[in-house]
């Protein structure tokens, strides 16, 4: 059965690899000229094949160089054995085939991810592993930016690498893998610290377990979200010991020592070049943008729907609603608070037309002053579908998620979907693992959306009154 697996498996990478070739040879025929960021990353990557490494850097790149030097790193050898000289090495297209080759590592990541998280009866759930790295490897914003050089299928790949090697106990070489996604966006380091996230989790889980099995004789499960009070302080006085117990804590510090060293040396480049991005600085500012965890649920509940879609689940949060008034009553007021007081909108989302947020900002959120308090009831209710899906891990792995989550969205000002592409996976790959009929529901969601984008950009191009470049729209 493992053998059908793997010829299964390779067939659909393959076919995988040769539709995205279609689709890349269609977008850079319509789009030969580097496109919206194109134009800051291309000539950067053209420098660094030239060898200038030291010469003129783009003021407008806020992210450090990782993906020109693996560009580099594989276009060199490509073109030399294929004796390619003149335009065509480090040109427009052959930079961006780099993401192609990303796109192929992304899919056999997630496949080995997946199978990795779950494990349990390989042979009947063979074709719903394969199906769902299927489905996430064409995940419409992570799949559409294959087909122009931007950083997001590099940074993914390095990510999710990452997590694959902390799942295996490699912790060097995830650390290492760690860098390489910083490198491609500082941001990144959030999902390194998931990764030693991760590790403290089992680590906690497995004392929590010895503990509650010297007092009950008997083998529980990992702690899943408290629901009480006495839940809730039982949790808290189980993390003071273990955070205070030496032992524990050298435990520890003896597995995660590389995710420390990597936030050491990023914070030393933190302070060396006072502050994150590398340019641009006045317009990426940090904030406490908090509705972007609501503009994530939501994001989230769609592109999940085909999967998390239920009748019982949507009668079980009635339920919750009506015993726990109380509480659903304090959650509406501050989400309403955090709408009120922290909601940032940024020049970018108002001022560029090219991007899809800018038509849900204008098309909702502006419709009417009072529209983003209407929706915090649908917030609460996407936050609780998330949530509740998240109790099939133990608490303390959920948690260390749910902090890298807030993390990574909040300090953002601009509404932009593609930083919302690592968290969204982190969430999927996650869930139990979705029958066969959802999966198909979910692939077909996607290549309906991966279709419909597409297609705007390539045949729906447009001009400004004061420009003759052609104008596309995107993600």
């Amino acid at each position: 059965m493992e053998k059908v697996e793997g010829y299964l498996f390779s067939a659909l990478c393959s076919i995988n690899f040769l539709v995205s070739c279609l689709l890349f040879s269609k977008v850079t025929r319509e789009q030969r000229d580097p496109y919206m960021d194109e134009i800051f990353h291309v000539p950067q990557a053209q420098r660094y094949c030239k060898g200038k490494f030291k010469e003129q850097w783009d003021p407008m790149i806020t992210t450090l160089p990782g993906l020109y030097l693996v560009s580099v790193g594989i276009i060199k050898p490509m073109t030399w054995l294929a004796k390619l000289t003149g335009s065509v090495v480090c040109s427009t297209a052959m930079l961006r085939f780099t993401n192609l080759l990303f796109n192929c590592g992304n899919f056999y990541v997630l496949y080995l991810l997946i199978s990795k998280l779950h494990h349990r009866d390989k042979t009947r759930l063979m074709l719903r592993r394969i199906l769902s790295a299927v489905c996430l490897s064409t995940f419409p914003v992570l799949y559409f930016f294959t087909f122009l050089y931007y950083t997001d299928a590099g940074s993914t790949f390095f990510i999710l690498f990452a997590y694959l090697m902390t799942l295996y106990g490699c912790h060097k070489a995830s650390a290492l893998l760690g860098v390489c996604a910083v490198l491609f966006r500082q941001t990144n380091i959030v999902w390194v610290a998931f990764c030693a996230g991760t590790v403290v989790a089992a680590k906690m889980d497995d004392v929590w377990r010895m503990e509650y099995t010297k007092k009950r004789d008997e083998k529980p499960p990992a702690v899943r979200v408290p629901l009480s009070s006495q839940g809730v302080k039982k949790v808290i006085t189980f993390s003071l010991d273990f955070f205070t117990s030496p032992e524990t804590v050298k435990a520890v510090m003896q597995v995660t020592w590389p995710y420390a060293v990597v936030a050491a040396g990023f914070l030393l480049f933190v302070l060396l070049n006072e502050g994150i991005v590398v340019g641009d600085r006045m317009s990426h500012q940090v904030c406490f943008n908090f509705p972007q965890v609501f503009y994530f649920f939501s994001f989230t509940y769609f592109f999940s729907l085909p999967v998390s879609l239920c009748l019982h689940r949507t009668l079980r949060f009635s339920n919750s609603l009506k015993r726990h008034p109380l509480f659903f009553s304090v959650i509406t007021i501050v989400s309403l608070l955090l709408v009120w007081k922290f909601t940032y909108v940024h020049k970018y989302l108002l001022a560029d037309n090219r991007h899809f947020p800018f038509y849900i900002w204008k098309n909702i959120y502006q419709r009417h002053k009072l529209i983003r308090f209407l929706l915090v009831p649908a917030y609460i209710f996407t936050g609780w579908n998330f949530l509740e899906t998240l109790k099939s891990r133990s608490f303390f792995m959920s948690l260390a998620y749910l902090t890298c989550l807030v993390l990574a969205t909040i300090p953002q000002e601009l509404l932009e979907f593609r930083y919302f592409i690592v968290p969204y996976l982190m969430y999927r790959l996650h869930m139990p693992l979705p029958t066969f009929s959802r999966l198909v529901g979910e692939f077909l969601l996607y290549t309906v959306v991966n279709v419909a984008t597409i297609y705007l950009f390539i045949a729906k191009s447009f001009s400004w009154p004061l420009s003759l470049a052609t104008q596309r729209f995107m993600w």
